[in-house]
Parts: C-alpha cells; structure tokens; sequence
C-alpha cells in the first residue's frame, strides 16, 4: 500500500537516483560513495546499506529518462517488481521513498505501481497463511495524494479481478459468481441485477442455455451498471465478458494436464470487466458504462449438448455446434445480442476465447477486431501502450465468414484450423450492429509461471487498459465541452 507522508524518513529508507546525482547522495561520506559507485559499477540493480541503525537500499535510474516512450513505463513497472523482491526478501515492511535526479512523477508512479501490483498473494485456502504487507510512504512533494490513491485504487482492482479468477469453481459457481459482483458492486456503486436461469430460459438465450445444460448448477446473467448523474457520453459504452466459471470442453472433453487444470480462469475476461467497473465506479469517472456478464459452467453432464446439435441462438440464428469447447462464443454472442437495447455508443468484450490467439502472439499482448472507427482504434491502443496491456489488431475480412457457414444451420462454432482466433471474431460478428472491438485475452490473462508484477496465474489483464481508456474519453470530452 502507498501512503503520503511528510514525517521523517523511516527506518528503511528507499533512494532512487541517477548516477550523475550519485555525488550528492545524502546520507553518506565519501568513502561509502566510492564503495556504491564500485558497485554500480560492477552492475549491481539495488544496493543495500545499513548504518545509524537505518536500513538503505538504492535505486540506480539506468533506464533512459530522456524517452517518453510507453515502452519505459513498462520498464519502470518492471523495476517496481524487482525492488519489491528485495524488499520482500529483506522481510522489510515499511519503507520511505526519497528521489534525487531528473525522475518524472509520471516514471515514479509506474515504479510505485510496479512495486504495488507485486505485493498481490492468494492466499484463501492456505491452513496456515503468511502473508506480506508493505507500506511505501512518499511524501506529497513527489507525488500529490491524488495520483497515489488512483495508484491504490488501480491496484485494488486488479486485485480484486485476481481473486475472482484464481477462485476455484468449487467455490465459484455461476450463482455464486453473482453474488461476488453484488457485493462489489455494492461497495463500489454500480448496480448489478441478476437474471437466473429461469428468467435466462425465459428471454431464450439460447447460447447461454445450451452451454450450461451439462452442468447441475445453473447459469446466471448478469447486468452491472455505473451511471453518473452527470455522464459525458450520451449513450453508454457497454463492457462484455465471457464468464465460464470453469471449462471442461463439454463432451469435446479438453486433456486433464496442461489445458484444463487451468480453465478456472476461462472467466477471466467478464473478471476484468468487473474489475474495471470497480475502478471506474470508485473514481467516479463521470461516464455510463455498462457491464454483461453471461455466467455458465461447460460440462459434460447426462443432457450436455452434442457435437453436431443445432441450437437456436438469442437473436435467432440458428448454430451447429460442432465442438462444445468453442462454447465462448455462444454465450458471448447472446450478451452481444442483448447489448442492443441499450443503443451503445460502443461495445468492447473481453474472453480468453481461443489458443490461437496464445499460439499467436504468446502472453505479449491479446488479439484484437472489430468493426470500431479508427479513431477509437487509435484511442484504445494508446491506453494498451501506456499500460503495457498490450494489443495486436487482427482482420476481419469477409472471406473470413465464409470459414463459418454450416451446410445445415446459419452458423457452425467453429472454423478450420486456420485462422482460429480471427473466424472465432467473425462468428461474434454476426450478432453485432453497433461500433464494437473484440479482445481474445487467452494469453495475457492466465500465466503458469511469475510474470514479472503482474504475478502468477491470474494477472488481471484488461483492469488498467479499461479504466484507462474511460479516463482518457473524460478528458477528450471535456477538452471538446470547454472548446
């Protein structure tokens, strides 16, 4: 956690500096300058001190402080990780921040989100948990007390997102999934209304129902709204998430090792859009955002759907479903279909939809499409880069379609081998008839290894660029507004 602080410099001490300030480094005499240059010189990263009953760990900038790149950003984020480990390792817990050189606010506060975003654990289910706390204080000189709640603020909503995906389904069911978002919601002051399975078969989603046949728990549909009284956008931007609390593949069974001891995580997407709800409610950003979050489980139970069933979808079309594990899809397609009524200004949906996005571009960045003006194209890949939730735009030529056409149904669910992650965006596609972008998140969303400070398994991709691109359209409609 940050904090501001104009009291004296704690027990530990944290300085960042540039080489060329290494001369004025406070706190030490000659000789022990010489002894850190020695050891900058032999390319240490953080160098640790301990004199007058203080402990000091400096921080030498070699990253180019000239560039206003995002790209540095991203470095600094990643420094944040590394002095987090040293400080963790050190079993230190409270430290003070001091700055001397040419350092931004704006590269100081990547290194404290950095450092931030690092301390996240779960630790749930753990008998006997030891958990780490830090507490960084900085004083308001070096970065004012608005930026350091939004860097708070950020990081508990990323964790947020991180906790609902890395709960298990035994815990997390669909029902119980609603549940979670009501009580976020609550604490953070958007609305959520939850329509169960009954009111579901009722509107006849048939995507939503055909994927949760298989499952004896059953599906929920959920609608989480944040409307200010004073919102800058006259129509909404509407968030869509693909909430499969856990994926088997139904009867396209996936292998047990390696594919679906990790499908906890296939609702990572509709996780970001509660996460990002969060922030957005919390900092009260002055725009209506909607969110739809079609929660199901894909089993293979006794009335699971087939491979080779036809379904009827929400809007009408009718699907052959040629493989149950492309379920995402069917249930994404209903919320696509449902976001009509509410005449969006635009509809971004997030899903850790195919592998072949992952086979693609690796966990780097997700793959995205759509049918967005390029203006909020541009929009939201300036939020992607200053983030460093990165994207790469895939097309959605017409050919594309044709992968897509069923000799019997409107639609099949699933195209050749070729092209995956883009026939998979042409399929939600069809139900759309609105500005729209679709993000397939499989890789960046869930990691079986430590990802730098964005951690190990869930890390929460899609909270900061969300929350970042709704702050940005604020200012560039209020810049319009005041000219």
């Amino acid at each position: 956690m940050l904090q501001i602080s104009s009291k004296p410099p704690k027990k530990t001490i944290l300085i960042l500096f540039t080489k060329a300030s290494l001369n004025i480094l406070p706190f030490f005499d000659i000789e022990e300058k010489k002894t850190i240059q020695n050891k900058l010189n032999d390319g240490m990263q953080i160098i640790s001190f301990n004199k007058t009953q203080k402990n000091y760990f400096l921080i030498p900038i070699e990253i180019d402080v000239t560039k206003k790149e995002d790209s540095v950003n991203e470095k600094f984020r990643i420094l944040g990780n590394s002095i987090f480990k040293t400080l963790k390792e050190n079993k230190e817990t409270e430290v003070s921040v001091e700055v001397l050189g040419d350092l931004s606010k704006e590269y100081l506060a990547s290194i404290l989100l950095g450092i931030n975003l690092s301390e996240y654990e779960f630790l749930k289910y753990r008998t006997k948990p030891k958990a780490y706390g830090l507490t960084v204080s900085i004083d308001a000189l070096l970065l004012d007390e608005a930026s350091v709640n939004e860097l708070n603020l950020i990081t508990e909503s990323v964790r947020i997102t991180k906790d609902l995906v890395n709960e298990p389904v035994s815990f997390l069911t669909a029902a119980q999934y609603s549940k979670e978002i009501q009580k976020i919601g609550e604490a953070a002051g958007f609305s959520v209304i939850v329509l169960d399975q009954k009111e579901i078969e009722a509107e006849q989603m048939g995507g939503v129902i055909a994927v949760n046949l298989g499952s004896s728990a059953p599906a929920t549909f959920n609608i989480l709204e944040y409307k200010p009284k004073k919102a800058l956008n006259e129509a909404p931007l509407v968030l869509v998430g693909k909430g499969v609390v856990f994926d088997t593949g139904g009867l396209s069974l996936k292998p047990t090792r390696n594919s679906m001891d990790m499908m906890k995580s296939d609702m990572a997407g509709s996780a970001a859009v509660v996460g990002a709800m969060y922030a957005i409610a919390k900092a009260k950003l002055p725009y209506h955002v909607i969110g739809l979050i079609p929660a199901v489980e894909n089993r293979p139970g006794y009335e699971a759907i087939c491979p080779g069933d036809v379904i009827t979808m929400y809007n009408g079309t009718t699907v052959e479903v040629l493989d149950t594990d492309a379920e995402g899809r069917l249930i994404l397609a209903d919320a696509l279909h449902y976001a009509k009524r509410y005449n969006p200004e635009l509809v971004l949906d997030f899903a850790t939809l195919t592998g072949s996005a992952l086979r693609a571009i690796g966990k780097e960045a997700s793959v995205v499409m759509g049918t967005a003006e390029k203006t909020i194209k541009k929009k939201i890949k300036k939020a992607a880069n200053s983030t460093g939730e990165r994207i790469i735009e895939f097309p959605l030529w017409d050919e594309y379609g044709d992968y897509m056409k069923s000799d019997i149904a409107d639609l099949k669910n699933l195209g050749p081998m070729d092209a995956g992650a883009i026939t998979a965006g042409k399929f939600l596609e069809h139900f759309i008839d609105y500005p729209w972008m679709h993000f397939d998140i499989a890789g960046p969303a869930y990691v079986s290894s430590n990802y730098n400070y964005r951690g190990k398994w869930s890390t929460a991709y899609g909270v900061r660029l969300l929350f970042k691109f709704v702050q940005n359209q604020c200012k560039d409609v209020s810049t319009k507004t005041e000219n």
